[in-house]
């Protein structure tokens, strides 16, 4: 009995769709071939924004880095895109390794090509260089 209901919860899923401010209710249903059933969407934005959520959840990263010189001790980035949600744990550990050196414009290119995705991490501010400061 455990295991249907396991089952169950697999093959069906509700969500907030939030690609627009009216927050469709969406309900996902995957049939045993796989195919997805999408409803309570009001445009084919939301049925996409299901689809990928269900099929490849991607999420923008965003967190801060050391930097060297700067007016603060924290840079703060995020990927210029979307990365595969499973890889953001594995970003986070790369990230804490990386320290920059002041001064940087906001959408410098902090980390390239982060974990082969293909995504830049990228500067989320101005950063000026203060002498003195480590």
């Amino acid at each position: 009995m455990a295991m249907e209901a396991q089952v169950s919860q697999e093959l069906k899923r509700k969500m907030t769709c939030i690609t627009c401010p009216t927050g469709c209710q969406l309900e996902v249903e995957r049939d045993a071939q796989g195919n997805l059933r999408i409803t309570g969407h009001q445009c084919r934005r939301g049925e996409i924004y299901a689809q990928n959520e269900v099929l490849n959840p991607r999420r923008v990263l965003t967190t801060t880095v050391r930097i060297r010189h700067g007016s603060l001790p924290l840079l703060p980035v995020r990927t210029a895109e979307a990365i595969p949600k499973e890889l953001l744990a594995k970003a986070m550990e790369v990230l804490a390794q990386i320290e920059v050196t002041a001064p940087v414009k906001t959408g410098d290119v902090v980390l390239a090509n982060i974990l082969d995705t293909g995504i830049d991490v990228i500067a989320s501010r101005d950063m000026q260089r203060v002498e003195g400061a480590a």
